[in-house]
């Protein structure tokens, strides 16, 4: 059990990281972004193919390649997708975000072909052992990052202008115009914000799995989208906590679920999602709507 709880953590992080990217665009567009996992696809492919292709550039380099490349495709969904769809129903922007990944994996399926690869970790080598369980290096960046992010956020939105100017956009955009903020600005770094989120969530989850094509829409997304919904759609740091909460669920569900019952992870955060919203829909640390 300790073994699942430590690993469950390890999982949560990423979890956590794409949780608060779907928050953060909740927050701003009010609306669920079926791109979110793409960002972080886009990312390790980037760098896999910078650091891979001949002469090959250093993984740090690369790192901060996908990085750039996962925020200029989210700053461009803004500026072509949301912008134009802003005074659209809330469903408009939903289908055209899923269009959106839906897009992105198929130029992922034409360049890259469908196949398993794995991406260079920025830092290899055995690891620590805690209680038992071998964790490697690559294990510890994505916990420490996850720290790293939220003190960040928190310290961004708390301590600064642009913060709060946030804050208020995501609370009443027509208020906040008025005001004299610009909301597009606001928007824009948002959707920059997020996708910068999944890219890093996608370059620490690419070295310690295989990817592929929308691996971050298929394997992430939905216990990332748990995770938001368990901590509340309007909560970021309910998003860091129900990430790690879905994390050990998954891991915990896996060694609980007879191994006769297949997809026992999946069911897991199935039957969280279901949970929660029966229960309290508004999340652990949300507000009602």
């Amino acid at each position: 059990m300790l073994s699942s709880i430590v690993n469950g953590l390890i999982n949560g992080t990423i979890y956590g990281l794409v949780a608060i990217g779907l928050v953060l665009v909740y927050k701003g567009a009010r609306v669920f972004n079926f791109a979110q996992g793409e960002f972080g696809t886009v990312a390790v492919f980037v760098a896999w193919i910078l650091n891979t292709d001949p002469p090959g550039l250093p993984m740090w380099l690369a790192i901060l390649a996908g990085l750039a490349a996962a925020t200029m495709f989210g700053l461009l969904v803004e500026r072509l997708v949301v912008r134009p769809l802003s005074t659209s129903p809330g469903v408009n922007l939903l289908v055209a975000t899923a269009g959106v990944a839906i897009a992105a994996i198929s130029i992922q399926l034409l360049l890259g072909e469908a196949e398993a690869r794995v991406l260079n970790p920025l830092v290899a080598g055995e690891g620590i052992t805690v209680a038992g369980i071998p964790v490697r290096p690559q294990q510890m960046i994505m916990i420490g990052m996850l720290g790293v992010v939220a003190l960040f956020l928190y310290l961004f939105f708390t301590r600064t202008s642009v913060g709060l100017a946030v804050l208020a956009t995501s609370q009443d955009p027509l208020a906040t115009n008025l005001s004299g903020i610009n909301t597009k600005r606001i928007s824009a770094l948002v959707w920059g914000m997020a996708a910068l989120l999944g890219g890093v969530a996608g370059l620490l989850q690419g070295p310690v799995t295989v990817f592929f094509p929308g691996f971050m829409t298929a394997t992430v997304l939905l216990p990332a989208f748990t995770g938001a919904v368990l901590g509340g759609m309007t909560s970021l740091p309910g998003a860091f906590v129900g990430g790690l909460l879905v994390g050990v669920a998954q891991d915990v569900g896996s060694q609980v679920i007879p191994e006769a019952v297949t997809g026992s992870a999946e069911l897991t955060v199935f039957a969280l999602l279901l949970l929660v919203l029966l229960i309290r829909p508004q999340g652990l640390l949300g507000k009602e709507a």
